[in-house]
């Protein structure tokens, strides 16, 4: 059955996946952007609206959310834009816009509500501003939704890759200017990297599964594997010899401190206290889901030589 499908952080590397899936599915599909100018892919999708709306505005997501079936909450960041700013933006972007999106739609009359969560968020344990932040929208929505208005399926990813990701590309921009070697923060941190084609798949097939309404699943792929090892195929998929020099836990706190005043933020302070968990699954979602997992390895070769 076709469904109207609202979108926040549709435009996204996630997001245009989820997008197109959607709409190649028949779903109506609309994306809530503050600049809509661009995103060409999304546009020629012909089910697929682009709408201008501030999402930290109630009113307006009551305005968007009205007569649709679903809602999609993909957004969020990595890391804050200033140092020193304690955890305001990730309270603002993770815990209180969930918040509002999830009061909209109760306002709205939305049936379901798709939550991105993050692997191991955890409002009272969670060794980051990243993941307590998260945790924190996540007791929200169980709280608020707990009568099953409207459901809820929440997600919670491992690290994201593909083409166009910020995860492997970024590792393969830096070591196509590092000079024979790479000193790496975090490197023995486990990750458990998913493919951002099972991630999409997984958010269709919750769009009405009754099976999984009120319940977290954790997305993960195949594969655990270490962050300098993760380094290391990046560079041999590339053809690049470089030396991956792990640093020590008190060299790589430096390094992050120094980073969170690095313009773009290549790392943090908070992203290295996210590191010190392992991003690895306890359970398998995609497999509750009946989806395949798609491996790392030799994935990465078919976008990043590209």
């Amino acid at each position: 059955m076709a469904l109207s499908v609202c979108v926040l952080g549709g435009t996204g590397f996630i997001g245009r996946e989820i997008v197109a899936r959607l709409a190649n599915d028949g779903h109506a599909v609309k994306v809530l952007t503050r600049a809509p100018r661009g995103h060409r892919d999304l546009k020629v999708l012909p089910s697929v609206r682009i709408v201008r709306a501030d999402a930290h505005d109630p009113a307006a997501l009551q305005r968007a959310f009205a007569g649709c079936d679903v809602v999609i909450n993909l957004v969020g960041i990595l890391n804050e834009r200033r140092p020193g700013n304690g955890n305001r933006e990730f309270q603002r972007v993770h815990t209180e816009l969930p918040m509002k999106v999830v009061q909209a739609c109760k306002a709205s009359g939305v049936r379901r509500y798709l939550h991105m969560s993050g692997l191991k968020a955890d409002a009272q344990n969670g060794p980051s501003h990243y993941l307590r932040s998260k945790g924190e929208a996540e007791d929200y929505i169980r709280r608020e939704c707990a009568t099953g208005t409207p459901e809820f399926v929440i997600l919670q990813p491992s690290v994201v890759f593909g083409p166009h990701d910020e995860f492997v590309n970024k590792f393969a921009s830096i070591l196509k200017i590092t000079p024979g070697f790479l000193p790496l923060a975090c490197a023995d941190a486990k990750f458990a990297p998913v493919y951002v084609g099972d991630v999409a798949e997984a958010f269709v097939r919750c769009l009405e599964r009754k099976d999984v309404a009120g319940k977290t699943l954790q997305l993960c792929g195949p594969e655990v594997i270490r962050l300098g090892d993760i380094v290391r195929l990046t560079a041999k998929t590339l053809g690049l010899r470089r030396w991956v020099v792990p640093l020590p836990r008190s060299v790589a706190r430096v390094q992050a401190a120094v980073m969170d005043y690095v313009p773009g933020k290549p790392f943090s302070t908070d992203n290295f206290h996210s590191a010190s968990i392992d991003s690895v699954c306890d359970c398998d979602g995609l497999a509750e889901l009946g989806i395949a997992r798609t491996p790392l390895r030799g994935t990465v070769a078919t976008y990043l030589r590209k």
